[in-house]
């Protein structure tokens, strides 16, 4: 068995009322988790972050599993930034993953920054940081860590597990390997393998990462450096990737940035300019550099049917979850066929799946934005699941 010493970090927002105050905690596991690598992991801590209450059975369980630059902070307010939880819009009382009747558990990925074990994290055996001594992880290693997590809550089945883009990643390898313990899957915004195009795109992230001189192969924690600079390219590239030309087009246009006419150098002329030099910098102030290669890393690695024969029907046959897949239409980086990809996997194995793809231009960052049928998307499926799961309405209706 784990030996599990939770700790409570103290995050609350005193406006919240008790029964929807996010309970903040890390999990400490001294039992070693074996790595799709070969490696095993020891110590190792899973953070994580809980809204609403668990009910008697414990079958009012939702896990939301974050995308690659999230964290557990998914609906109160960040520690770090201040700002609101990158899912407030869907997480809450009343909202379509309701706290007044879901138990909500978000946590913090293996290999993340966020108090979870990383790259940042300090090596046992050595007393200083990991850096690249850390072992490369994948989809399925943060998967497994968080079954850790599941079972020292004492809780048998979820009743959903729910992400967009690498949190619908690790949706796919939860109703793969957990087949048991997932009522409910709702998969956003996703694939089930990392197309060669998203490789690329994370080849450039990364290189503009270690070619910067404070990266220090990978021991800038050491040396008291941090590669600002290189994280703050990748994180401009990759933004890119979460926005469609018509989001980007009607934002900014041509726009000039505080000036009327060209300034013939190479500062921020352009308001897009300006805006993507603001995500690189507030990015690199909340997120490591070593988590950023292997995350990115593990999303290349993730190809679900490789792990089934190359035949991805395998994955989920015998399959009792029911299934919501959700797309976009303008999300070129997850486009609608890597969602139906997934849907005509289920149908072969005779699975209970429904899709919906969404009409918007906002890209693929539309899940984390306003989008009303989204949002009735998803409390629609949920609400249905919950009525057949036997789970009560919210007591306040």
């Amino acid at each position: 068995m784990s030996t599990v010493n939770p700790r409570v970090v103290d995050t609350l927002d005193l406006r919240i009322s008790e029964a929807q105050r996010p309970s903040s905690k890390v999990m400490h596991f001294d039992e070693p988790l074996m790595l799709d690598c070969g490696q095993t992991l020891a110590p190792f801590s899973q953070a994580y972050q809980t809204y609403g209450e668990l009910n008697a059975d414990k079958s009012n369980a939702i896990l939301v599993c974050h995308a690659l630059t999230g964290d557990q902070h998914v609906a109160n307010t960040h520690p770090v930034t201040g700002k609101p939880g990158w899912w407030s819009t869907m997480v809450g009382p009343g909202k379509p993953i309701d706290t007044n009747r879901f138990f909500v558990i978000c946590p913090n990925i293996l290999g993340g920054c966020m108090g979870s074990t990383g790259p940042a994290s300090i090596n046992p055996a050595t007393g200083k940081p990991y850096g690249l001594s850390f072992p490369v992880i994948t989809i399925g290693d943060m998967v497994d860590a968080q079954v850790r997590l599941i079972d020292s809550l004492g809780i048998d089945q979820l009743f959903c597990v729910i992400g967009g883009s690498m949190g619908g990643m690790q949706v796919l390898e939860w109703a793969a390997r957990q087949k048991e313990r997932v009522f409910a899957a709702v998969p956003i915004a996703t694939a089930a393998s990392h197309s060669s195009q998203n490789i690329a795109f994370h080849e450039v992230g990364r290189q503009a990462v270690m070619a910067d001189p404070d990266w220090c192969g990978g021991r800038y924690l050491e040396m008291g450096k941090v590669p600002r600079r290189g994280l703050a390219v990748a994180r401009m590239a990759a933004h890119i990737t979460y926005l469609s030309e018509e989001a980007l087009h009607r934002k900014f246009g041509r726009n000039f940035q505080n000036r009327t006419d060209r300034s013939f150098s190479f500062s921020a002329d352009f308001q897009v300019e300006s805006y993507l030099r603001h995500q690189g910098i507030s990015f690199v102030d909340r997120f490591d550099a070593n988590s950023y290669l292997y995350i990115t890393r593990a999303m290349d690695y993730f190809d679900l049917a490789a792990e089934y024969g190359d035949v991805l029907a395998n994955a989920f046959k015998g399959t009792k979850t029911r299934f919501c897949v959700v797309s976009f239409t303008s999300d070129w980086l997850y486009p609608t066929r890597e969602s139906k990809r997934i849907v005509q996997a289920l149908n072969a194995v005779a699975a209970n799946v429904s899709f919906v793809e969404i009409e918007s231009d906002k890209g693929h960052d539309a899940f984390l934005l306003d989008e009303p049928e989204f949002f009735a998307t998803v409390r629609g499926f949920i609400n249905s699941a919950a009525e057949k799961r036997g789970i009560p309405p919210a007591r306040n209706g």
